[in-house]
């Protein structure tokens, strides 16, 4: 971290050495946020982050509560382990099941083709990027977040359950008044960080799906940095915006810990 943030501030050469090179004060801070494909590649980042974020934060609760709730202790396991397993596959595995399922000569455009309808090019299309790129990553990651709340599930005293179910609260009752907010507090905690990479995308899983037809919607800060670091060997120009990634996700976190602790009386820390 501390040979990146002094790279962001060097002309690096190689032939002086990452201490010796020239220093260049906020150059390259400046020549990035004067160029065009990184205010898109910016943009980019935070909309696919949002998504990732709105969309992947209620299911693994959801998932969770019901596996909690299940009665057969043998049937919670197996559900549990069937939906924690993809949390082990490379991001390589990943767009190979998806390829194989939104290819032109996938299964779904098979399917589409024997119900008489049109074959459909998923993955050149600029509309269906982000949903195929959000879908296999909430798919990926559910069993770890799931396993993350049945964890603070089993952390609630179970006479609170037993209380409210005496008082005749119902299934719902009790998930409003008893585990939501004994979870709160897990729930901000994993919201809070992920608010803190909100600028980062999903490089690697990007870099994978992406291609030249969907660069304009798919292109994030990242696959930004890859090309201008290691294609283009502007290493002090990739390390700026790497440190500036770094510094937004701390202050967010910073802000948002803020912010959580004055609304909702509780904080990561």
């Amino acid at each position: 971290m501390i040979v990146q943030a002094v790279l962001s501030f060097k002309n690096y050469r190689l032939a002086d050495g990452i201490w010796h090179s020239p220093w260049v004060g906020l150059a390259h801070f400046t020549h990035i946020f004067a160029m065009s494909d990184f205010h898109n590649a910016l943009q980019n980042t935070i909309v696919i982050s949002m998504l990732r974020i709105g969309i992947g934060f209620l299911p693994p609760l959801v998932l969770a509560i019901f596996l909690y709730d299940l009665y057969s202790a043998k049937l919670r396991r197996i559900s549990q382990t069937i939906v924690y397993i993809p949390h082990f596959f490379s991001m390589v595995i990943v767009y190979g099941i998806v390829f194989a399922l939104f290819s032109n000569l996938g299964i779904v455009n098979q399917m589409i083709e024997r119900l008489g309808g049109t074959t459909v090019n998923f993955l050149l299309s600029p509309g269906w990027f982000k949903p195929l790129l959000i879908g296999s990553a909430v798919w990926k990651e559910l069993g770890w977040g799931t396993i993350i709340y049945l964890a603070g599930l089993s952390a609630i005293n179970p006479s609170l359950f037993e209380a409210a179910t005496i008082d005749g609260a119902g299934p719902w009752r009790r998930i409003w008044h008893v585990t939501l907010p004994n979870l709160k507090p897990l729930m901000i905690f994993l919201l809070t960080l992920s608010l803190g990479n909100i600028l980062y995308a999903g490089g690697e899983q990007v870099l994978l799906f992406y291609n030249p037809a969907t660069y304009g919607v798919g292109d994030i800060i990242d696959t930004w940095v890859y090309r201008e670091g290691l294609g283009q060997m502007q290493y002090g120009v990739a390390s700026a915006a790497q440190l500036f990634q770094s510094l937004f996700g701390l202050a967010l976190v910073l802000g948002v810990n803020k912010l959580s602790k004055k609304l909702a009386g509780v904080g990561i820390w």
